[in-house]
């Protein structure tokens, strides 16, 4: 059976979901009870009540007019002679649950009986036929149903919202720590640290461990990264410095073809420089998305790249690390205008995203290869590098990461406007 329907009426948190477990239960057992109550003490209850006052109803209308008023009185019931001004339906409230057991049990064991009044829980009257004419009889309604009836609900609604509010409360003394857990995790996959301790129940604290471990393993992983790349990078600077030097002393024949491998080197190198240095040590600003970006777009016009702004639209800010977010829409900006003969860029800010937007006219990325391409050190001769330019393959993958670290992602697809490719960076606010 398939009950995907109801997973839309269940609370997305573990507070509400808790919540509702505790509650659940106790609302149906408070259901059960009730139910059983009703039937026993409501209805059994009243109706043998009622049938015992039936029996003196009887005795009073089949007594002698003369001795009637005294036996009433006997009795401790009320009698006169009035006519009821509806005969058509009974009187009662619409809350009043045992006034039906009342109600049946006396039109069915009384003989005669034209109307019952019970117009509040102190008070009954029954008009009935007599030999004489019409008798009005008014006696206690403690006689006829149980006196509070209502104590025994009203004891188990407040004791079992009692009872639930503070399992509620343990229990979300055991939930902080998962919480805390997973705030912990969601920092820690964008790119931040957050301070974390194991506690809690010992399941709870044994995944807080195993993710303190992983944490400290990743890091250490990203430190030897980037001090293995930077300490190559570094390395191969000296070299490239002295054959710069070199080579300005050789002839311009000879030492055109020179600088360009040079030049080329020396790119390689801050390509891998940018890869080593990620995004996770840079410390996370309030930007305004739009002013970021035009900012961006108009130092890589300047700097001689045929590329425009034309979409910017919304309004707020986002946290951003500036360095990183500049330094991952530069290598979109760059790629497209190496690819192509020009880029256009697009902001789009809405309240519960961000998307940066970088489109070419060039051939752009086949769909099946489009996921290899945001891998590092991927390149994809011949089918994107027709213009015949050169790279290391680490432009995408910088954006993925930085994406990444903000909590977003990378997407390619192929531009709808100039027909080469689109990569959107798309961030959750």
């Amino acid at each position: 059976m398939n009950f995907d329907w109801l997973k839309r009426y269940v609370p997305r948190g573990i507070y509400g979901r808790a919540a509702l477990i505790l509650i659940l239960p106790v609302v149906v057992v408070q259901l059960v009870v009730s139910v059983v109550f009703i039937q026993r003490h409501f209805e059994g209850v009243t109706t043998q009540m009622t049938q015992s006052m039936s029996d003196e109803l009887i005795l009073i209308a089949e007594t002698d007019p003369a001795d009637r008023r005294q036996l009433a009185r006997a009795l401790n019931i009320a009698v006169d002679t009035a006519q009821p001004k509806d005969n058509s339906r009974d009187v009662r409230r619409w809350y009043d649950l045992s006034g039906l057991a009342v109600i049946s049990t006396l039109r069915g064991t009384v003989p005669g009986v034209a109307r019952v009044e019970l117009p509040n829980d102190y008070l009954v009257r029954v008009y009935m036929q007599a030999p004489d004419g019409v008798l009005r009889l008014s006696f206690p309604r403690s006689r006829v149903s149980a006196s509070n009836p209502h104590q025994l609900l009203v004891n188990m609604v407040f004791f079992g919202a009692l009872m639930t509010l503070v399992a509620y409360i343990y229990l979300r003394n055991q939930l902080r720590p998962i919480t805390r857990l997973a705030t912990a995790a969601e920092a820690f996959g964008k790119g931040q640290v957050v301070p974390y301790r194991p506690g809690g129940a010992t399941e709870v604290r044994a995944a807080g461990a195993a993710f303190l471990a992983m944490r400290n393993r990743i890091e250490r992983q990203i430190e030897q990264r980037t001090l293995m790349l930077s300490g190559v990078s570094h390395d191969l600077r000296t070299p490239l410095t002295r054959l710069k030097l070199g080579l300005s002393m050789l002839e311009d024949d000879d030492r055109e073809p020179m600088e360009r491998d040079v030049e080329e080197m020396q790119r390689m190198i801050d390509e891998f420089l940018d890869f080593a240095r990620g995004a996770s040590a840079e410390q996370v600003e309030k930007l305004d998305p739009i002013v970021f970006v035009t900012d961006i777009v108009n130092d890589a016009a300047r700097g001689g790249q045929a590329v425009t702004l034309t979409l910017a639209e919304g309004d707020g800010l986002v946290r951003l690390r500036p360095g990183a977010m500049k330094r991952a829409i530069g290598n979109l900006i760059s790629n497209a205008v190496r690819y192509g003969s020009r880029a256009e860029v697009s902001v789009l800010l809405t309240e519960k995203s961000l998307r940066i937007r970088v489109e070419d006219d060039g051939p752009g990325i086949p769909e099946d290869r489009r996921e290899e391409a945001m891998r590092p050190f991927a390149r994809l001769e011949p089918a994107r590098n027709q213009n015949r330019v050169s790279g290391v393959g680490l432009g995408l993958a910088i954006a993925t990461d930085i994406a990444r670290t903000h909590g977003g992602v990378l997407r390619l697809g192929q531009s709808e406007r100039l027909g080469g490719l689109q990569a959107d960076i798309v961030i959750a606010r």
